[in-house]
Order: structure tokens, then sequence, then C-alpha cells
């Protein structure tokens, strides 16, 4: 519970940060130049491969002005030039001119009235014209006539609007303003609508066509074509873009100029004139000194013109590209501000963390395409910068903070088990519960034979020698052996396995340690022999069982410990050897977990003070692939004798462990049960637990 208080109380604390500041961070639009990088970078490479057939491009590039100088028409031109064109053109839906006639022409007053007779007769011409912030003088008539009649709220405010000459623009079909402006990094993503000239609103370029049509409608200031939400991103269209090259029908209009002029004189051209019937026809300027180039996602330099065209063409077939509401990405800010510091406290591992940022990322890059692959744009920075910081300052909280407490469990622990199993709890803590908790653990105990025996004949310094060298060489087994050394008890080490770390080998990794320690004895009493200090035997028991793990102790003082009567009953194993003259005894809870792999005898059955319940108890002598062939021998012959004494055939069983006390005289269970046996044979009156072997006679 405590845990879990404090996992909440540091969890809340880091969540919050982690969301309020990226939050801050973006509503100030610090993000917002690197977020249209992220939307000219999905553009260029996601954005369908799109090509519109009711749209054609006539470019005014270099060959046309080129091809007209040769004959000896030179720029600007006469605006006469362009009536047999727009003639031709005359079975288009619509024609938009992208070029500002503001002025008279040079060539004289003749030349606007040919250009606008055109106009007028083809019925399908659409012409801009500018706004200003300057003050000017304004049309009211005119501009009533142009104006939107609808209330639309627009910040787009404007002081002045520069039409073209009055015999122009009485002769089109529409007027519309073309002047825009990119976004702050200078490139063309988006397109407004509509503007303000005072109170009047006034449309787009091509907007001006749509409200000829009757095609839009403005409900509660949301703008719709047809039935259809046109998305704004902050009164903007936010422009999409087809990856193709050429999206559109493209002709040059020196090669429009021929086919008109051919077609007048009735003869052939590549270019029908019946191929525009029903389409949307752009005419523009390309030619790199008219300055009608500009920068958008998809290109550097990209004809003004063909930025119209493509607002045209998301308008006309309601292809658009949605915006996703901001409520979304706070939303998922949220999910990472509350996901990610859980994750980290949660564990601590630099590597696992590593892959948890890495995956989160590509988890926010994989949702940014799919939406985009729908039409739906959504802000990536917040997101990405909510995930970096979030993983930041969880690093640093982790690794500062939490960092105390692995500098605590690496310095405590270390002390007594292995490094592995440290490395394992830094990055699992939460298996160290403090006041400790229940699980099945396997206790080991190991005691110096005779201990006070010796002491009293060695000095304080050898005695004091003898256990450090003992009690050093224990510990590295068990530590080697996985397990975590408890604690000393004068002679006595104590230790277990199963906590923190519960494994499948826990019992097998014990007794492997039990015989490894009565190995190193060896070493040890050959040391001790050269310095005449005595030898020394060691007596060990291991038991199974519940028992409570965990930092047992006071708020000033505790030790990472077990208590239970699973200790207590490892104990007395340790201790009952005296009676069989063994080395190490485990419990049938013990003897169950472990493979054939080690050498074993049941001993017999005992019951612990205290204890109704009795314990079958067996000792280990080796391991199978290094024990040697007589002592095999002497467990199955003691099987033998032992299943004859548990069936009351005194006799068989007497001659059996009389012939091993034959071949092993040392044998201590041999002599146990032979020296039970005389006694019942001698007239001592067998009772019901004659088979047990109660601790009380130890």
């Amino acid at each position: 519970m405590i845990k879990r208080k404090k996992l909440f109380k540091n969890l809340l604390i880091l969540s919050s940060i982690s969301y309020i500041l990226p939050v801050l961070f973006f509503l100030s639009g610090s993000l917002k130049n690197f977020e249209f990088k992220v939307y000219d970078l999905l553009s260029k490479h996601l954005s369908p491969s799109d090509k519109s057939d009711n749209i054609c491009l006539i470019y005014i590039d270099q060959f046309s002005i080129e091809e007209l100088n040769k004959q000896g028409i030179t720029w600007p031109w006469p605006r006469q030039i362009y009536a047999p064109v727009i003639e031709y053109l005359s079975e288009a839906d619509a024609v938009f001119i992208d070029i500002l006639f503001t002025e008279n022409s040079s060539y004289g007053i003749e030349d606007d009235k040919i250009f606008a007779e055109s106009l007028k007769k083809s019925k399908n011409v659409y012409l801009p014209f500018a706004l200003s912030k300057e003050k000017g003088k304004i049309d009211e008539k005119y501009i009533k006539k142009i104006a939107y009649p609808a209330v639309i709220d627009t910040k787009l405010q404007y002081d002045s609007l520069i039409s073209p000459i009055d015999e122009l623009k009485n002769s089109a079909q529409g007027l519309g303003n073309v002047s825009i402006l990119p976004d702050e990094d200078g490139i063309y993503r988006r397109i407004p609508l509509f503007f303000k000239v005072e109170d009047f609103t006034v449309p787009n370029f091509v907007m001006s066509y749509f409200i000829k049509k009757n095609m839009i409608h403005v409900k509660n200031n949301v703008i719709l074509i047809d039935n259809t939400i046109i998305p704004l991103d902050e009164e903007n269209l936010l422009l999409k873009f087809s990856k193709d090259k050429y999206p559109f029908h493209l002709f040059s209009f020196a090669e429009l100029l021929d086919a008109s002029i051919k077609n007048s004189k009735k003869e052939s051209s590549n270019i029908k004139k019946n191929f525009f019937r029903g389409k949307t026809v752009f005419i523009g300027l390309t030619a790199p000194g008219l300055f009608d180039l500009k920068p958008t996602p998809m290109s550097s330099k990209t004809p003004g013109v063909f930025i119209h065209a493509t607002t045209f063409e998301n308008l006309i077939n309601k292809n658009f590209i949605k915006v996703a509401p901001k409520s979304i990405i706070f939303s998922i800010m949220l999910i990472l501000a509350i996901f990610i510091p859980y994750a980290f406290l949660k564990q601590h591992s630099l590597k696992i963390n590593m892959l948890i940022f890495i995956f989160s990322g590509l988890f926010l890059i994989c949702i940014e395409v799919v939406l985009f692959k729908l039409s739906i744009y959504m802000q990536f920075l917040p997101s990405f910068v909510c995930l970096i910081f979030s993983s930041i300052i969880s690093l640093l909280y982790s690794y500062a903070v939490e960092g105390k407490e692995r500098s605590f469990i690496k310095r405590t622990f270390t002390q007594y088990m292995d490094k592995r199993i440290v490395d394992y709890l830094l990055t699992h803590p939460e298996f160290i519960t403090p006041g400790g908790q229940k699980t099945t653990v396997t206790v080991f105990f190991a005691d110096i034979a005779g201990f006070t025996t010796i002491a009293e004949k060695l000095s304080p310094e050898n005695t004091a020698l003898m256990l450090h060298k003992v009690l050093n060489s224990l510990t590295e087994v068990v530590i080697t052996h996985s397990g975590i050394v408890d604690k000393y008890i004068g002679d006595c080490i104590m230790a277990f396995w199963g906590a923190p770390l519960k494994t499948e080998s826990d019992e097998i990794n014990a007794c492997k340690a039990a015989i490894k320690c009565i190995e190193s004895l060896e070493k040890i009493n050959k040391e001790f022999s050269e310095k005449g200090m005595p030898s020394i035997k060691i007596r060990i028991g291991i038991h199974t069982g519940d028992a409570i793990v965990g930092n047992i102790g006071s708020d000033r003082l505790f030790n990472y410990t077990v208590i239970g009567d699973t200790v207590n009953i490892a104990s007395r194993l340790e201790s009952l050897n005296k009676f069989f003259n063994t080395s190490i005894i485990i419990s049938k809870e013990t003897y169950c977990k472990l493979t054939d792999s080690f050498v074993a005898r049941e001993l017999g059955v005992i019951t612990v003070k205290g204890k109704t319940k009795p314990l079958t108890i067996f000792e280990i002598l080796g391991q199978k692939d290094n024990i040697n062939f007589e002592k095999i021998s002497l467990v199955e012959k003691y099987n033998e004798g032992y299943s004859l004494y548990k069936e009351q055939k005194w006799n068989d069983a007497k001659e059996i462990f009389k012939s091993i006390l034959n071949d092993f005289p040392e044998d201590g269970p041999s002599k146990f049960y032979l020296r039970k046996i005389e006694e019942f044979l001698s007239g001592k009156q067998l009772t019901e637990d004659w088979i047990i072997v109660k601790m009380e006679e130890k």
C-alpha cells in the first residue's frame, strides 16, 4: 500500500510537469515553424499522386514570350492577344486569368475594348483583383456586386481594393482576390477563402466561381460547399497538393494562340477546341522574369496560378485535408504524460526505457502517417515534444531521486548475495517490500560442529581467523549458487533461496551449495593442519516452506531477512545431524523439488516441538556425477535395510545394517537404526510412533 501511494504521488507530480510544460510550449506558438516542415515532409512523400482531368493550366512561360518576340510582339503583350485564346476556350466551364489588369493598355483604348469584348462574349472568364492595407477610394457600388451577401467573421481585414479597369471588370463573369500571403516561413500551404474590405466580405479568386454557381453557403460562420463543410485552419484552407509533378493538363500560351489562329483559318491543330469543353482553365505567368513563382511544400518554384488551380481542385472535388482539433492533440499528450512516467517508474532499465521511448515515437509517427493518408492532418510536434520531455524528466527523476534507493539496494545487498540478483533487484525494486511479504523459500543453516570445544583449544586470534576463513568460504559458495546470506549467528551461517527472486532451481542450488560447502572444507582443513589448528566439520540443514521475507526491523534499523516456522525447522534439521552423524539433512519439501542427479537417502520421520504434523527427512550425500561408487552402494544397501525396518522385519534389517557397518564403520544412520532395533528386540515396548524420531530426544 505504501509503495502504491508513493508510486501514485510520484506519477502525479511527473505527469503534471510532463503535460503542463509541453502544452504551454505548444500554445506559445514556438513549434509553429517546425510544424510547417512536418507538414511539408508529409505532403511531399505521402500526398496521393492524383491527376485532375477537368483542370487545365496555360502557362505564359519563357517559350511563349520568346515565340511572340520572334513575331515582333514584346512583353507586356497587347491585351487583344488574349482574345483569340479566350474565344478558343469558350466551351470551357470557367477560365481564370491570373493577371492583374489594373491600368489601361499601353497600346491604347481600342486594345482594352477588344479584350473586354472577348470576355463579354465568352461569359466564362474570371479576373483577379488585389487587396491592400493602404487607404484608398472604394467603389461601393461595384464592391457590393462582387461581395458575398452573408456575414462571415474574419480577421483578414483590408482597407482598399485594386480592381481591373472598368471595361474589363464589367465584362468578366466574376472577380476574386489573388492577394495571398505565405505562412511565417515564406511557404504557401494555406489560402484564405474570404476577406474583409471595410464591412464587405469579398471572395478569394476561385471562390468567385463557386459563389456565382450558388454552391457556397454559410451556417453559424461555418462555410459549406453544397452540403459539405469546408475544413479551415485558422480561417485558411490547408491545401492538399498532388505528389504528381503534372497533376493538371499543361499547355504553353503560345501553343494555344497558335491553335486558335489555325482554327480561325480552318486549319487542323494538335490541340482541339472541344478538348476544353466543360473543363476549368487557368492562365498564369511562369516565366522567371515575371515574378510569379512561389515556394510550396512540393517545390521551391511553384507558379502562383498552380496554387489557385490546386485550391479550385480541392474545392470542386471536396478533396480536403481536415485539421485534427486541438482537443485530440491534448488528449494524446495527456496519455503520453501519464504512460511514460508510469512505465519508467515501474522499472529502471535504461535499455527498456529507451525501447519504450523508441516504440512510443514510432507509434506517434504511425498515427501521423495513417491520419495523413486518411486526409487528416494532426500536428505532430506537440505530442513528440511531450514524449521527449516526459522521458527526460522521468529518467532524471529515476536516476537522481530513485537512484538513492538503487544505491541503497546495491550497497546493502551486494554484501550477501550474488551480483546477478542485485542487478535484478535494481531493475525490480518492488520485490523488496517494506515490512515483508509471504513467499515460499528454501532456508539453509550451516554450523561448525563442536565449535565450543575447538574454541577452547585456540587463542582468540586463531578462533577469529578460523571463523573468518570458514564463514568467508561458505559465504562465497552460497552467493555463487545464487543464494542470499541472511546473517551470521556465532559460528552458524543462515542463507535462503526463493526471494526476492524466485526460480525453479532454488532447492537444487541450495543442495549444490551444501555439497560444495562440505567440499570447500577440505582445502581449509589442509591449511589449518599446516598451522597446527584442529580440523573442522560442518552440519547443514535445509527446509523449503512458506515464510515472511522483507525488510524486518524498526524505522531506524532493519534487515532484509526471512522469519517463520520454515526457519526454525531448517535450524532443527541442522542440529539433527548430531543424531545420525551426518553432514547434510534436508526436508521432504526440499527433496521433492530435486532432480535425480542427487544421491540421497531417507532418514526417517521427525516431529518438531509445537507441531503435530510429522516431517520426513533425507540425507544428501552428493551429486551422481561427482560421487564414488562405494557411496552409491552404501545408499542402495541402506535403503534395503530401511525398508525392512519400516516393515518391522527387525532381524532382516539388523543383518543389513551390520553388513553396512562392516564396510562403513562410521555410517551414522546405520548405527542409529541398528541401535533402535536392538532396543526393540531387547523387550522395549513399541508405541504407535515407533517410526518417529522425536526432536525432544536430542
